[in-house]
């Protein structure tokens, strides 16, 4: 047998909604996971490619979101990687005020990794 592909990355029902509507006001998005700093651990939406990446981020997967045309690519800093490489992201949307930089941010929502381990 095969070996079963786990999914890094993932969506709840609301997030996937959340980028649904992203998607139709700012057109193909992009996912970077924050390391620190002012938003704590947030997972930052962008339109696609606004967000730099190098040699020191990682794409984790390739979110394959329901009413998406493209799929939306999800980086993490090489260096936070290696502290959440055994879990599985899990990208949620609670009410409150996140980031500036982030395109939820004025609606009054905000992105929000949950995390769990996977072996």
């Amino acid at each position: 047998m095969g070996e079963e592909t786990i999914a890094r990355v993932e969506v709840t029902p609301a997030a996937a909604e959340l980028i649904r509507r992203l998607r139709a006001d700012h057109g193909p998005l992009m996912f970077h996971q924050s390391g620190g700093c002012c938003d704590g651990s947030a997972p930052m939406c962008y339109p696609a490619g606004e967000f730099r990446t190098g040699n020191s981020d990682v794409l984790l997967e390739s979110l394959a979101v329901e009413g998406v045309a493209e799929p939306v690519p999800f980086w993490m800093s090489v260096s936070q990687y290696e502290a959440w490489r055994h879990t599985r992201l899990i990208v949620d949307v609670v009410e409150g005020r996140g980031s500036g930089f982030s395109l939820e941010a004025p609606e009054g929502v905000r992105f929000l990794i949950r995390s769990r381990l996977i072996a």
